[in-house]
């Protein structure tokens, strides 16, 4: 099994928590790998965007349930994303993240809270400036990036969204447009 080898040597055969993600790692076969991680100590978290419900997601350790928002121009199965929360049988942490790049986003975000109240919410700033395919070292506006973040701080603020955490996308701050991290 190629990615429990990877698994093994990121993480030097110490068990760790391994974060699944990128794409949408939910269409992966990836029940028997989190078995094997368990029977050896290690954890498992997986993001997906709520699109495709798998069993074995009441056998991870964390779920992080990101649909897409309006501005991705995709639209949320709202029945197929209650298949995907029904499948972790709340057995596993799980969590309703959200990315906001505008208004629309942020009214999306708010109706995704409101449907999963039981859920804790985190909110993200977008990546406004988001590479082509195969140009990772694309020009990203960490300042903009950084004034959506004040953006959207403020938005949940004067709304008094409490519940609601603010957070930037930690992958974008450290390693800006480059994919596979």
């Amino acid at each position: 099994m190629m990615v429990w080898q990877k698994v093994i040597s990121f993480s030097g055969g110490q068990p760790v928590m391994v974060s699944l993600s990128g794409g949408n790692p939910a269409i992966q076969p990836l029940g028997r790998l989190i078995e094997r991680g368990h029977g050896e100590g290690y954890r498992f978290a997986l993001e997906t965007q709520g699109s495709v419900p798998k069993q074995w997601f009441a056998d991870l350790d964390v779920l992080v349930l990101s649909p897409k928002p309006p501005s991705s121009e995709m639209t949320t199965d709202w029945a197929v994303f209650d298949t995907c929360v029904e499948a972790a049988q709340d057995k596993p942490r799980m969590a309703l993240k959200l990315v906001v790049f505008d208004d629309d986003d942020y009214a999306y975000a708010k109706d995704a809270a409101a449907r999963y109240p039981q859920l804790p919410v985190y909110l993200q700033p977008g990546n406004h400036t988001p590479p082509l395919p195969g140009n990772e070292d694309a020009f990203i506006d960490m300042a903009g990036v950084m004034k959506r973040m004040e953006w959207l701080v403020e938005k949940v603020i004067r709304d008094r969204w409490f519940e609601a955490r603010v957070l930037p996308q930690l992958h974008v701050l450290l390693w800006g447009n480059k994919r596979g991290v």
